[in-house]
Order: structure tokens, then sequence, then C-alpha cells
């Protein structure tokens, strides 16, 4: 192949990629829009369906959970609302519109629920990667100070405020990180029934304790078969069937 129709060949599959990513777009876009008209036509059901297609064909972003999080609500599925928009958090942290509906429907959950300490809170203002840049940076002034002090010992006095600071700063930020990892690993079972009965043992036989109820977010503690023990609040813990609910991560 000589070099110019090499070019030429190049030049058309990059043209060929160029069209079907915009022709892909094109087809998102449209398929957004269709699922935003069912909303406002008040078919929530319908929307519900076509956002849920969507993500299932992995197309993934905080305003298709977002809107699937209100259809779900619109819809009467608080749990299936809350997980949408976990999801939705997890992509935008810290954006004030998906907290603002998270609370709002948490607020309408009946019964027992568990809700994040506020030290779990606290580390998750930050994700697990932003507190990594900032352990990073903290090392890199730990270690910058050191190797000022070894080839200029007379900055000794001058550098040593910021080699202690730079020290505190790395191993706050990495516990920090660490316990923000902590918390995103935690499983949280959200139930999706009306009315769920949690049992004593992972058996239909067994005894049931208490009644959980859609919306509901309990900490995973174990797993057997097809039942999860999840902690219902601080002094109770039993065991709910996994069809019953939606897993997610973190507290």
């Amino acid at each position: 192949m000589n070099p110019r129709t090499h070019m030429q060949t190049v030049l058309s599959l990059a043209l060929f990629m160029a069209l079907t990513v915009s022709g892909l777009a094109q087809d998102i876009s449209a398929t957004f829009d269709s699922a935003n008209k069912l909303y406002g036509q008040g078919k929530f059901s319908e929307a519900v369906a076509a956002y849920e297609k969507m993500i299932q064909s992995g197309t993934v972003s905080p305003a298709i959970y977002f809107n699937l999080g209100n259809a779900y609500f619109k819809s009467g599925q608080l749990g299936r609302a809350i997980a949408s928009f976990r999801e939705a958090e997890n992509l935008t942290p810290r954006d004030p519109d998906v907290r603002a509906n998270l609370q709002f429907i948490r607020a309408r959950v009946q019964g027992p629920t568990v809700s994040p300490a506020p030290w779990q809170r606290w580390f998750a203002a930050l994700t697990v990667n932003e507190w990594a840049m900032l352990t990073a940076v903290a090392l890199w002034i730990w270690l910058a100070a050191a190797v000022l002090i070894q080839f200029r010992p007379a900055l000794k006095q001058s550098v040593r405020a910021l080699l202690w600071c730079g020290g505190v700063a790395t191993l706050v930020c990495g516990g920090c990180m660490g316990a923000a990892w902590s918390g995103e690993s935690t499983k949280t079972a959200i139930v999706i029934k009306s009315d769920a009965a949690v049992h004593n043992g992972p058996l239909d036989e067994a005894p049931t304790g208490v009644t959980v109820h859609d919306g509901a977010e309990l900490t995973v503690l174990d797993t057997k078969n097809d039942w999860l023990q999840v902690r219902v609040d601080n002094q109770r813990v039993g065991w709910l069937k996994r069809e019953q609910v939606v897993l997610a991560q973190g507290a």
C-alpha cells in the first residue's frame, strides 16, 4: 500500500468512527429525550422502563440516574428511588440536587432504617480518590522538607515546622482515606418491598422479629444462600431475603 492510499484509509476510518460516535450520541440523546417526555406526560412506569433500558445498554450518567430516581419516586417506589439517587451521588458527589432529593425521600421512609453515623458523613465529604490526592500532596510536602534539610542543614530550624506539619497531615489524610474507603466498601441493603419481615435466621420457617418498609437502608453483615444478614438498628440484627432488597455500596 502506498503512503497516499494508507493515509486515505486512515482518514476514512477516522471519519467512520467520528460519524459512528456522533450517531450513537444522537441516538442516546433521542432516547433520553423520549424518556423525559414520558416522565413529563405522567407516564412514570414507562419512563422508568426507558431509563432502565438505557442503563442496561451501558449508557450511564448522573442525569439518567437522577431522572430515574424521580420517576421511581413518582411511581411510589421509595427504595428503588433511593438506590437510583445513591448511584447518581456516586457519580457526582456533593451535588446539591441529588442530596436534597435523597433527604426528601428518606424523610418519608417508615419504620427502622440505619442512618450513617456523623463520623461516616464527615469522611464521606470527600471521595476516596480525593482523600488519596490530599494524602499524596501532604506526603510530597513532607518528603520535600526532609530532602531540603539533608541538602541545606542551615535551614533545619526554618523547615522543621513544615516537616512536622507535612508528617501530621500525611497521617491524618491517610487515616481519613482509610475510613472513607471502609465506608464505601460497606454494603447496604435497600428495601424495595412495602413490608419485609426480618427473620431471626436465614430460613422461611425462622420466626420474624420486626418488619421493615420500602426505602429502609440496612447495613449488610453477612450473606447465606439467598439471604442477607442486616443490622436493623443498634440493638437488632436479622435476615432478609435477597429478592426483597437492592444492594448499594457505602453506608
